[in-house]
């Protein structure tokens, strides 16, 4: 195999090879409909960690709000679903028959403006990216445009996440409030709640994912990204060199941005609800641990980070409900202490040059070409 695949480096490609062989032969062959299921909830939460790859390990900006975009991007999903969900027929006892049915328990009479287009399928796809891009750019540029960076970003956005996730709960009669958007069934009268759907929704997620991967690191060998660990390492030398260190920065928060959507949006299609719980500070928090655990610097890293922390959060709290905080919590506190480069550090330093290592002596010994006794020299 060659050294270089166009933009992904030998070792990228096996990786990749690697992780794609786990999510499409391994896990639907091992594990039931229902354990399947959650795993491709797992991976929802991966977009969302590799964007933070890209955001917080290559241009060091860490955002503390990655909650709003994959629930903007799961409420733009959730509004279409809900609205095929509440046809007339499906909602006849109502008193206002044709609206979802937290709207008819709240006196709502009739569809507000802002649902009427999330009847089209095609419009309710684009807002699941466009949504929560216009929403990153609108802060990225009242944040970049004015310096401020750092710890201060990572508390802003932890503070827009609070907000919103408020203005949600407030809203009862117009999005759900804090019971969310529940009781999807079907798209296009698809029923998405049957386990062969389930199936066929995690290969998607799985496809989907893999092409974030290979487009994030896409952007990473591109000039685009040196120039994110340039602002990363020396952000006052890259913005005197002439290049408008805000516009990159906003670039990669909206790149960032639209991958959480994406798992956002996927999340409400396998679980089948979306509701504020996804949106606050918590998950926000939770998603960075992800990062951070498979190596903020690692796109294929941060993939298995968010299926280990997630798993050993489902066995914890299967077996110890009142302990797995407190776990996830020691989990974050003794990576970030004892390997900071998180599982893809582990990796590179100890396992990886052992390997490189063994390759290497067997490539040596299968150089060397045995003498044949029958042509020595005298004969």
């Amino acid at each position: 195999m060659p050294e270089r695949i166009a933009f992904l480096h030998r070792k990228d490609v096996i990786g990749i090879l690697i992780l794609a062989a786990l999510l499409l032969v391994v896990f639907p062959l091992t594990l039931d409909s229902f354990r399947l299921n959650l795993v491709g909830k797992y991976l929802t939460y991966a977009f969302v960690a590799i964007g933070l790859v890209l955001c917080w390990g290559k241009a060091g900006i860490l955002s503390l709000g990655q909650g709003i975009f994959f629930g903007l991007g799961g409420y733009c999903m959730a509004m279409f679903l809900k609205l095929e969900a509440s046809s007339p027929e499906n909602t006849a006892i109502q008193t206002t028959p044709g609206i979802p049915d937290f709207m008819d328990w709240n006196q709502v009479t009739e569809l507000p403006w802002f649902w009427e287009p999330f009847h089209s399928l095609g419009f309710s796809l684009i807002a699941v990216i466009l949504v929560p891009v216009i929403f990153a750019s609108i802060i990225g540029m009242a944040m970049f445009k004015r310096r401020v960076g750092g710890v201060y970003f990572a508390i802003i956005t932890q503070a827009i996440a609070a907000i919103l996730t408020i203005l949600i709960v407030g809203q009862q009669g117009y999005i759900g409030g804090i019971n969310g958007i529940t009781d999807l069934r079907t798209l296009k009268g698809w029923d998405i709640r049957t386990d062969d759907a389930k199936f066929l929704l995690y290969f998607v997620c799985c496809f989907l994912l893999l092409g974030s991967i290979v487009l994030s690191f896409f952007v990473q060998d591109t000039k685009l990204g040196r120039i994110l660990v340039a602002i990363r390492d020396k952000e006052d030398r890259v913005r005197f060199s002439g290049y408008d260190v805000s516009n990159y920065k906003i670039f990669v928060f909206c790149f960032a941005a639209a991958l959480a959507a994406v798992g956002g949006a996927m999340f409400t299609l396998q679980v089948g609800f979306m509701s504020p719980s996804f949106v606050g500070i918590v998950p926000s928090i939770e998603m960075v641990i992800f990062c951070a655990v498979g190596g903020r610097l690692s796109i294929l890293g941060a993939v298995y980070g968010a299926l280990l922390v997630n798993f050993a959060k489902t066995a914890l709290s299967e077996n110890f409900p009142e302990l797995w905080l407190f776990a996830m919590g020691a989990l974050f506190i003794g990576v970030v202490m004892l390997f900071p480069n998180g599982l893809a550090g582990l990796w590179s330093a100890y396992v990886a040059p052992r390997i490189d290592q063994v390759l290497g002596a067997t490539r040596r010994r299968n150089a060397i070409t045995p003498i044949d006794p029958a042509a020595t020299p005298g004969e």
